[in-house]
């Protein structure tokens, strides 16, 4: 069981190194800049979720753009890859990273007013 859940991360992980090149190359200009975060593949390895963040772009126009690009990515990563058969690729926005922004201000907030009460 455990061989299962390393060989889906081991393709997780290829998939995310591969994707990292792959996606700057698409002829978009709508797609700013792109970063993977992660790919997570499910146990029997047809479903790859991968998770990115963009700058200077709309996360949701991105992830529209990106699905559609879905089927030439999974096409470049059959041929660059060894693995039978590429997983389904189904792109998600991370939304981790705003949060933690959002966190980071809201103590920086917190913090300064605290320093003002005591003055």
């Amino acid at each position: 069981m455990s061989g299962d859940y390393t060989r889906a991360e081991r393709v997780g992980t290829a998939i995310q190194r591969e994707l990292s090149e792959l996606v700057p190359q698409l002829k978009d200009p709508h797609l700013g800049l792109v970063t993977i975060q992660e790919a997570r593949v499910s146990r029997d390895l047809s479903v790859a979720k991968i998770y990115f963040t963009v700058l200077q772009a709309d996360p949701q126009e991105t992830q529209k753009r990106l699905q559609k690009a879905a089927g030439f990515l999974r096409h470049e990563l059959g041929r660059t890859s060894t693995m039978r058969t590429v997983p389904e690729l189904r792109f998600v926005y991370d939304t981790s990273i705003e949060y933690g922004n959002r966190l980071e201000a809201l103590i920086e907030e917190a913090v300064s007013k605290d320093r003002k009460e005591k003055d």
